[in-house]
């Protein structure tokens, strides 16, 4: 049987309600899986793959976001890269490409372009994360000028020629961030979509509520009209939820073999953890905290860490109080065929031990 490791008497001193609810989530049994039971549709666990996938990562770093870049560029043996996009997201669209051409050197791999998308939400005024992720995006490390260009083309023109040129089900496309450019891509030029395996995003929630208000998850609720554009495009979407994502949590403990490891790519992310820990002592009163956008990379990589359930999933867009809110439809009322595969479950230490692995094979 798997156990979770306790945090200490001394660690739990000082701990806000807040902070002992995510640490009882992350090491019980998940309320949200009892209810997916009830509602007839529980989550299975998914099957290992095989073999090498293409793959167009859009993201906008966002501490997590690096770290999972990080992941996937190390990942030489399962992911050929063909191009990171940038999008407006957790900072503007000036800070979150120039850190992306950042990780890219953290990682060693000069030769993975980078392209500039949207600067803004499809109709609305854009939101920032930089009380999360520090005025840089990437708070915690030592930044340096990004030694690679950007590249001239727009992130959404690369995005149509490059699929319109690819095989059918060739590229799965994975979306760290808002939906902006791939829901840009998709409105302007539908015939791209034979192209497309997969869209994998990390998005939504259904039993945990949101981390931007009550009711959404921040890629969501930051252009809610991209996203449901991207789930209603009849491309198969799979959505790694807040449900699963934060019951992998961070605690000081986990940052120890990173911050030995010996290499930069380690040094980086323990860097990264510690900021990270130091926003949750400051919000919730205790070292601890979910990390995102590595869940997404982990699921690529290693789909079998997760459990998950092919259901029906739509995005509020115009709720007063909901803006942003995932609709997941368990049972089936609104009696569409699922579009979805929703991610709810992960395997932590299985988790931890991968992007250990992973990171471990960097400069």
């Amino acid at each position: 049987m798997k156990t979770t490791p306790m945090l200490s008497r001394r660690a739990l001193l000082g701990v806000s309600a807040a902070g002992l609810a995510s640490m009882a989530f992350a090491q019980s049994p998940s309320p949200a899986e009892l209810a997916q039971v009830l509602a007839g549709t529980p989550a299975t666990q998914l099957p290992p793959v095989a073999g090498k996938r293409q793959v167009i990562i859009d993201t906008d770093p966002g501490q997590d976001d690096a770290i999972a870049l990080l992941m996937a560029m190390a990942a030489t043996d399962r992911l050929d890269i063909k191009a990171l996009t940038v999008s407006v997201g957790n900072l503007p669209l000036a800070v979150t490409e120039k850190n992306a051409r950042i990780v890219r050197d953290w990682a060693g791999r000069p030769e993975i372009p980078v392209y500039a998308g949207y600067p803004r939400p499809l109709v609305r005024e854009p939101i920032f994360a930089d009380d999360v992720h520090g005025k840089t995006g990437m708070e915690g490390p030592t930044l340096h000028e990004p030694r690679g260009p950007l590249m001239p083309t727009h992130a959404v023109q690369y995005l149509i020629g490059t699929l319109r040129a690819a095989a059918p089900k060739s590229i799965t496309l994975v979306g760290l961030g808002p939906l902006t450019n791939f829901a840009a891509a998709l409105n302007s030029a539908p015939d791209i979509k034979p192209a497309i395996a997969e869209i994998v995003v990390m998005d939504g929630s259904w039993g945990v509520g949101g981390n931007i208000t009550p009711a959404a998850t921040f890629n969501v609720y930051a252009d809610p009209e991209a996203a449901s554009i991207v789930f209603r495009s009849g491309v198969p979407v799979t959505a790694m939820s807040h449900d699963a994502a934060r019951r992998v949590l961070l605690t000081p403990e986990r940052i120890v073999p990173f911050r030995t490891m010996g290499n930069n790519a380690g040094k980086v992310v323990a860097d990264i953890f510690d900021s990270m820990m130091a926003y949750g002592q400051r919000r919730r009163g205790v070292a601890v905290g979910p990390i995102y956008d590595p869940c997404v990379i982990a699921y690529l990589l290693k789909p079998e860490l997760f459990k998950g359930a092919k259901v029906s999933v739509d995005v509020e867009t115009k709720g007063e109080f909901t803006t942003g809110a995932t609709v997941v439809d368990f049972r089936g009322y609104n009696r569409r065929t699922p579009n979805t595969l929703w991610i709810s479950e992960a395997d932590t230490e299985g988790f931890y031990a991968l992007l250990r692995a992973q990171i471990a094979r960097l400069p």
